[in-house]
């Protein structure tokens, strides 16, 4: 039998070169993409962009920019919120306050790209980053030296009958509310489908661990460190002193039943305008399987609550 000839260099060579090629090919093809998600009426924005598409240009990002951000720029592709979730993105900077990081929060969920926030607002609880530390910041990103926080998000569901009419992620809070002319509702509780209590009250508030710190903080409810696997239920202006806010374990499922006289209530979810509830309508709350990842200057959580809520500070 004839023995086969031996592969000649030049034939194994030629033989392994596609292998290289098509690996140098898929490091080319992924390129750093980032998205800047903008806050509308915020004259600043105009005046960072210059100098944050150059740094993103230096560092071999393609960037992509939302409607609202392309007022302030051009020859940049526009991606609407809605379909943020659609692009691979390694980097979202959020320039705005509460509000937008909020927005860009449920836009980007579900693909997971941390979010830096640039806080161009007031109180800036979320968008903890100041505008004069932004490029440390970005640095700090590109050296792989900044911390990174994952934050929990919430599902929530409107049912009407067995039909369910909406499902929306939820970052922060869902609040189930009476109208400024509306009497009081009722409202049933139910925890994995065992019944609480009836709460007559002009609404009721379920939030995240971050949402503990914005509405449900203001009608009484707990401070949850954002790392608490947990969710805080907590009712609005409740006619009796027995009802209290509950903290459950963020496993559970939470169904609020609404009963309404006089059939006027509203569902308003991460405080945007409200969608209109009958009664009968059930809203129902659990934890998502999506996070978000916010990037952190390093100051804990308590530094935080002192010098954004000035925890500590003697009243005068």
């Amino acid at each position: 039998m004839a023995k086969a000839k031996p592969r000649s260099s030049f034939q194994t060579s030629i033989s392994r070169k596609p292998a290289v090629a098509k690996t140098s090919a898929q490091k080319a093809a992924r390129t750093k993409t980032a998205a800047i998600i903008a806050r509308p009426d915020r004259p600043q924005v105009a005046q960072i962009f210059p100098a944050l598409l150059e740094w993103f240009t230096e560092h071999g990002y393609t960037v992509i920019i939302d409607e609202q951000s392309a007022k302030y720029t051009t020859g940049l592709e526009v991606v609407p919120r809605s379909e943020m979730s659609s692009r691979e993105l390694d980097l979202v900077v959020v320039l705005g306050g509460d509000g937008t990081l909020l927005s860009a929060a449920r836009a980007t969920a579900a693909v997971d790209v941390p979010l830096l926030g640039v806080n161009l607002g007031s109180l800036g609880f979320l968008t903890e980053v100041p505008l004069h530390s932004l490029y440390a910041m970005l640095e700090a990103i590109a050296q792989g030296s900044a911390a990174v926080e994952r934050r929990a998000l919430m599902q929530v569901e409107l049912l009407r009958g067995d039909a369910v009419r909406g499902s929306y992620l939820v970052f922060n809070d869902a609040v189930v509310n009476k109208t400024a002319l509306a009497r009081l509702n009722t409202y049933d509780l139910y925890i994995d489908k065992a019944f609480v209590s009836s709460y007559r009250a002009d609404g009721m508030i379920v939030a995240t661990p971050t949402g503990s710190t914005a509405y449900s903080l203001s009608a009484g409810g707990p401070v949850l460190m954002p790392t608490v696997n947990a969710l805080v239920v907590t009712p609005v202006a409740p006619h009796s002193l027995t009802h209290r806010p509950l903290v459950v374990p963020d496993s559970v499922v939470i169904e609020i039943l609404l009963r309404s006289e006089e059939e006027v209530a509203y569902l308003s979810l991460d405080g945007q305008p409200g969608l209109d509830l009958r009664d009968g309508d059930r809203v129902r709350c659990r934890r998502s399987e999506h996070h978000v990842s916010l990037f952190r200057t390093g100051g804990d959580f308590f530094q935080v609550l002192r010098s954004k809520m000035k925890w500590g500070e003697r009243q005068s």
